[in-house]
This record gives structure tokens, C-alpha cells and sequence, in this order.
């Protein structure tokens, strides 16, 4: 099984912006957003994915995923079996030490929100956030994208 480890921060200042080595802007649906098991369709660019994750450990750090790339085509036709509401993101990818950060810079109902996440090898794996990296809210569902895009940032007191 593959097992995808991360933890997911706030972020502070837009610095990471002029630190990107690349972006892209993301758009994606969820088939399936029930707590624990997901199954998420995503545009990025000229290609697109189909994701399916497992529920998250304890400490919300490790869960199940598997993912394959799918032809542009078949995600726009299963974009319209989603669930209403759409992720609208732009990643940029900072590298910072051993680490490659993706930040995700949202857009619609999630505007203003910005949140850093780094994949580890391992859940004891150490790791040196960058500057422009805040609180750690890794385990925190109202962070999670399937949960955004039911309550959507700008909903939230």
C-alpha cells in the first residue's frame, strides 16, 4: 500500500512566492468526501488525476493514497460527477533543505487561506520549516481539502 506521510502548517507571509521554483493552478472535485475515505478528481494544467485516500492515523500525519494520472478528457467528465463545490488552488513548490514545501494559495470561498504542507519518509522525521512557515495544524480536518470544500474558509468565525 502506499502510505503518504505529511504535515501541514499555516502559512505567514507570502515570501514563499519569489522562493518557488515552480506553480500551477489546481482545480479539484471530490466523488466521494466521506471522513475517511475520499476520492478526489483534479485538473492541473493539461493533465489530470484520480486520487483515492484512506483515513488518517491518530496523529493525522500518515493515511493511505494512490493516485494515477488520467487523460485530461476522463477528469473533465468526472469533474461532473463530483460532489457541488470545487477546490480552486495555485501550489507553488518551495525547496527548503532536504524538503520540497507545497504551498497551496486558495481561491474562491477559501480565498485568504494559505497552507504549507511538507511529504516525510517517515512520521519521526525531522524537518526545518521555513521562515515563511506558522502554526502546524496537521491533523486539524477543517484544513483538509474534502472538508474546505464544504466549509469553505470564508465561513469559518
Amino acid at each position: 500500500m502506499a502510505q503518504e506521510i505529511e504535515r501541514k502548517f499555516l502559512v505567514k507571509d507570502d515570501s514563499y512566492r519569489q522562493l518557488a521554483k515552480s506553480s500551477s493552478r489546481i482545480c479539484q472535485g471530490y466523488i466521494c468526501s466521506a471522513r475517511g475515505r475520499t476520492v478526489r478528481v483534479r485538473i492541473c494544467g493539461e493533465k489530470g488525476y484520480l486520487t483515492i485516500k484512506g483515513p488518517s492515523d491518530a496523529a493525522g500525519i500518515g493515511r493511505y493514497e494512490w493516485e494515477k494520472e488520467i487523460p485530461l478528457a476522463e477528469a473533465e467528465e468526472l469533474m461532473r460527477l463530483c460532489e457541488p463545490g470545487r477546490i480552486d488552488k495555485t501550489r507553488y513548490l518551495v525547496e527548503a533543505g532536504r524538503h520540497t514545501w507545497e504551498v497551496d494559495e486558495f481561491y474562491g470561498e477559501n480565498q485568504g487561506l494559505v497552507v504549507a504542507e511538507v511529504e516525510l519518509s517517515s512520521e519521526d522525521e525531522t524537518v526545518e520549516p521555513p521562515a515563511f512557515v506558522g502554526e502546524e495544524v496537521t491533523g486539524q480536518v477543517k484544513y483538509y481539502n474534502s472538508f474546505l470544500m464544504k466549509e469553505p474558509y470564508c465561513r469559518w468565525n
